[in-house]
């Protein structure tokens, strides 16, 4: 299989609506090109994603033509019914009589409990030796001792996802480089989430740019995130949620005869992260897990977003927009500073960050 995968979390749109149409071309020249793979999950744009996935995909095409993967979340799950009121409610939006991929959503330290409890993980199983499920595994966000652990106790898992890029490779948060080895030493296949950090590594400082330009002066900078987490040899997939058929046309430029990095190319890449990270005030990667179940319904990430953006504009430019943006924002959502410090977000968050502490920094940047 080729290892680009069609992530469904950030989806072409106009004004918050999902472009339908643009996205069925979309998926046209995915398949056409020799693509399969499709990544979806519950909380994607709202529930609207696994439905596109049958309207665009499932109604459109024969079943040995693509396959899927969708994710059980811990959220969700209160009881041992809600386990099975969740997959059939996901096999009637996607349409899939089974699922080729199906995932424990987002293991962490925080949601274990509720799949130990609710012992999700025979669940799953059972569902594969049904038929309903073709191959299992779970999505993680946490450190490398927990996942050996968890790789220790269920041997029966198959894949693990997780988030690996350049930027995280050797971060002391995300740690992927170390979740990366745990997976290899039990011989468990890694699905990458995150390559490009929620488009972070497609607007990089100009040392990067004119570093990765003058080595492959015809490759995009995005390609680099993309390739370098391709080039890891136990990766089987690397997932790239793309917004428009320009995204997608310039991954499958380079991934349909996808050649691996040397070594250079590998340093290449960790040099760009140091730079990188000289610039970058909260590595956030607004895939709103923080905001599910936030009391008050602030927009964290748009907030993160702004902040950053306007940190990495400062230097360079006498005024900048951001601050009017984050203005028009709090008409009608809470400000930064009218956070209640209940710190659900923090236990949501895959990148374990003080979502609390940035919110203050915000709420001092932009409110003065």
């Amino acid at each position: 299989m080729k290892k680009l995968g069609f992530g469904m979390m950030r989806l072409p749109n106009r004004e918050g609506v999902i472009d339908v149409e643009l996205l069925k071309k979309m998926v046209d020249e995915y398949l056409s090109r020799g693509f399969t793979y499709f990544d979806t999950a519950w909380m994607y744009h709202n529930g609207k994603s696994e439905e596109m996935v049958k309207e665009c995909i499932v109604d459109r095409y024969e079943r040995d033509k693509f396959t899927i993967t969708t994710k059980l979340p811990a959220y969700m799950i209160n009881s041992f019914e809600d386990r099975d009121k969740v997959f059939e409610t996901q096999k009637k939006r996607t349409g899939c009589d089974y699922f080729d991929y199906y995932w424990l959503h987002d293991v962490n330290s925080h949601s274990i409990s509720t799949f130990d409890r609710f012992d999700c993980w025979n669940y799953i199983l059972e569902k594969k030796r049904k038929g309903e499920v073709k191959h299992i595994g779970f999505s993680y966000h946490d450190g490398p001792e927990l996942l050996e652990e968890l790789l220790q106790k269920h041997p029966e898992v198959e894949y693990v996802q997780l988030q690996i890029n350049y930027l995280d490779w050797k971060s002391l948060g995300v740690q992927s480089e170390k979740c990366y080895e745990v997976c290899v030493k039990y011989n468990k296949p890694v699905i990458v989430m995150e390559p490009v950090k929620g488009g972070t590594l497609t607007e990089v400082p100009d040392e990067v740019s004119q570093m990765f330009k003058q080595k492959d002066p015809d490759m995009s900078i995005a390609s680099w995130a993309i390739r370098f987490a391709a080039s890891l040899d136990n990766v089987y997939m690397v997932l790239s949620g793309m917004s428009n058929m320009e995204q997608l046309k310039d991954n499958l430029s380079y991934m349909e005869e996808f050649v691996p990095f040397d070594d250079d190319r590998k340093q290449m890449c960790l040099k760009a992260a140091e730079i990188i990270n000289r610039s970058i005030a909260i590595p956030c990667t607004g895939c709103s897990y923080c905001t599910v179940n936030c009391p008050v319904a602030m927009p964290i990430p748009k907030y993160f977003s702004l902040y950053n953006a306007d940190k990495q504009e400062i230097a360079s430019k006498g005024w900048s927009p951001h601050g009017e943006y984050y203005d028009n924002l709090t008409l009608s959502n809470p400000k930064a500073s009218e956070c209640i410090k209940c710190g659900q977000c923090e236990t949501m968050c895959p990148q374990h960050l003080e979502i609390r502490k940035y919110l203050e920094d915000v709420a001092q940047y932009f409110e003065r």
